[in-house]
């Protein structure tokens, strides 16, 4: 053999080793490809061959109803809110004997308030001769008319009900 036969024939080697290269890289790339694409169509597919699409414009639509929800429940802490504040929480009673040694403690005072600390006192009075009620307004903790020594602890009872 020659040596340009030599050369030809480790010309020709090389050129069926990298043949078979290139060939088994190609097989392996395309076995790759065939296994992503596996993966991407069933991610595409996605639940019930609903497509990723449909699936997401159905998340954005839960979100909006979500969102939708959200604003709505907001609305009605605001309403609940305001309601409980103007709503009487707090209240102190005392009962007492209006007049020493007669008919026991039949007698009370009661105070109700709101969450400004504003509402009323009712001094109930109890005596032989009848029932008496009194209503003195209570603005922001206090009156300008003068309270009683009952009405005056009933006032302070509702004031410590509930402090915050």
């Amino acid at each position: 053999m020659t040596s340009t036969e030599k050369m030809l024939l480790l010309g020709l080697f090389i050129s069926l080793l990298l043949t078979g290269i290139a060939l088994a890289l190609s097989l392996h790339a395309n076995l790759r490809y065939r296994s992503l694409y596996r993966q991407y169509d069933y991610f595409m597919r996605g639940k019930d061959a609903e497509t990723l699409e449909d699936y997401f414009a159905e998340l954005q639509r839960h979100v909006e109803r979500l969102e939708e929800e959200d604003e709505n429940n907001k609305d009605m802490l605001r309403i609940l809110n305001r309601n409980i504040r103007s709503s009487f929480q707090k209240c102190g009673i005392i009962r007492y004997n209006a007049f020493g040694g007669i008919g026991g403690n039949m007698s009370f005072a009661l105070a109700m308030l709101d969450y400004t600390n504003s509402g009323f006192v009712i001094n109930a009075v109890h005596a032989r001769e009848g029932s008496f009620l009194y209503i003195k307004d209570i603005e922001e903790g206090t009156t300008d008319t003068e309270l009683g020594a009952e009405e005056r602890l009933a006032l302070e009872a509702a004031l410590d009900a509930r402090k915050g």
